[in-house]
């Protein structure tokens, strides 16, 4: 396939303070003691893609995410780190990057997707309906951590969000309204000219852009190049490409589409036959002159790729959403996370050290070197490498990054604790974030808190 590959990795997400900092940026946020980047580079490389840029926002970030990608693919993947500047958005990193984009198409994956959709199926998506973007859409994830682990009873807290709202047409390929954002907030209007061209449009809110596109490269360029305000594809490069299709200004490949027969001597459209169709795309047909004459409308698809609803596609893009990935990828979707779970469908790295009487739950982990101290419980919970862990402790609904001290007596629930981090004994934590580094004294009690070192 002639394209390119970039994912956007971001950089250190406000969004994500306190568990990103500058010595863990967003791209290497732990996923079941894992780097949130390592699962997209899998499934590209299951697509058998081995050639990519990788794309991270600020130079101390880069660094930290190419000696990573460096050390841990070597062989496996030929990776080009591009750093940008910071907050540039995603439109405006590709604008920064353009001067090496290429190839006829570029696949943009977002670094922060936890999927088991291989790209691959996207990019063949595209090239089979000759779009100028085809958008992975797929199921709005349910968000909310699970108590019924630990009391039996039903989840109340788990609910789906709304993240856009989709039109398709009835074959479910091409995308003819998207609405995100403040968008969501106000009354959904659809142009006319698109429902007069189509005739039928199925509107989704059950839906979400999923933050993977593939792009003819001359009309992204051509975009990025003219819209110079426009900093995010999803809320802008995408938007506009859907509004404008059927009154399209951008060349394919140096010429207008829908002129492109024209110039070839055709005096009639030349019918691009779409799979398992019998009948051009309403867009050929929009375009069409009178008594089906050369075409007289520029018109270019924009197209989506639905992932079933049996496969797992999530964003890492909020403490919520890291939480939920990494509750999941130890559950339900735990067959992404690389590893053999045991007949107690948990994973107990082999050099760990439990006390008497301790119990680690289904759906948990427990890193490499870490040690746990007597009559300790971990249910539904992630703990990294080389923790401390003393007596009597309970461990909820939790991640514990690497390196973490835990006194005894301390009672965990639904918080995430970063690496190097210490908890004196009896601390209290419910629905908390620690920041690396941070040091909770003995016998305090929060609820909802963000506790973390101020960054020089």
């Amino acid at each position: 396939m002639d394209f390119q590959v970039v994912v956007l990795a971001g950089g250190t997400s406000k969004k994500l303070v306190p568990l990103v900092s500058k010595e863990v940026p967003k791209a290497l946020l732990p996923v079941a003691n894992r780097p949130v980047l390592s699962y997209v580079l899998e499934q590209l490389e299951l697509s058998n893609i081995k050639d990519l840029i990788v794309v991270v926002e600020g130079a101390d970030a880069a660094l930290r995410v190419g000696g990573w990608i460096s050390a841990a693919y070597v062989d496996r993947l030929h990776v080009e780190v591009a750093t940008v500047p910071e907050d540039v958005g995603t439109a405006g990193a590709l604008r920064a990057i353009a001067h090496h984009l290429t190839a006829k198409d570029v696949l943009v994956v977002s670094g922060d997707l936890v999927s088991d959709v291989l790209p691959g199926a996207v990019a063949a998506a595209h090239r089979r309906h000759d779009a100028v973007v085809t958008a992975m859409i797929c199921s709005v994830p349910v968000s909310g951590l699970s108590e019924a682990g630990a009391s039996g009873a039903k989840d109340k807290t788990k609910k789906p969000g709304r993240y856009n709202i989709i039109g398709m047409d009835a074959t479910k390929q091409f995308l003819l309204h998207i609405a995100t954002g403040a968008e969501l907030e106000k009354d959904t209007r659809i142009r006319k000219s698109i429902l007069c061209a189509v005739g039928q449009m199925d509107i989704r809110a059950d839906l979400m852009d999923a933050h993977m596109y593939a792009f003819n490269r001359s009309v992204l360029q051509e975009v990025l190049d003219q819209k110079d305000k426009f900093q995010s594809l999803k809320q802008d490069v995408l938007p506009y490409l859907v509004r404008s299709q059927l009154k399209s200004e951008i060349l394919i490949n140096g010429a207008p589409q829908g002129q492109q027969a024209k110039e070839n001597g055709n005096d009639k459209v030349s019918y691009r036959i779409i799979a398992n169709a019998s009948t051009p795309s309403f867009h050929e047909l929009y375009g069409l002159g009178p008594n089906d004459s050369a075409p007289v409308r520029r018109t270019h698809k924009c197209c989506v790729y639905i992932a079933s609803n049996s496969k797992y596609c999530v964003r890492l893009n909020s403490i919520q959403a890291f939480m939920d990935i990494n509750r999941d990828v130890i559950g339900e979707a735990n067959h992404l996370s690389g590893y053999n779970f045991s007949a107690q469908n948990n994973i107990i790295h082999p050099s760990a050290e439990l006390g008497s009487k301790t119990t680690v739950g289904p759906h948990c982990m427990l890193g490499e070197g870490s040690q746990m101290g007597d009559k300790c419980s971990v249910k539904r919970s992630v703990i990294g490498r080389h923790c401390r862990i003393g007596s009597n402790v309970k461990v909820v609904n939790s991640v514990v990054m690497n390196h973490v001290a835990i006194g005894d007596g301390c009672s965990i629930q639904g918080s995430v604790i970063c690496s190097n981090a210490q908890l004196q004994e009896r601390v209290a934590l419910k629905d908390c974030q620690v920041g690396a580094g941070y040091v909770v004294s003995a016998g305090c009690e929060y609820k909802g808190e963000s506790l973390a070192r101020k960054e020089k």
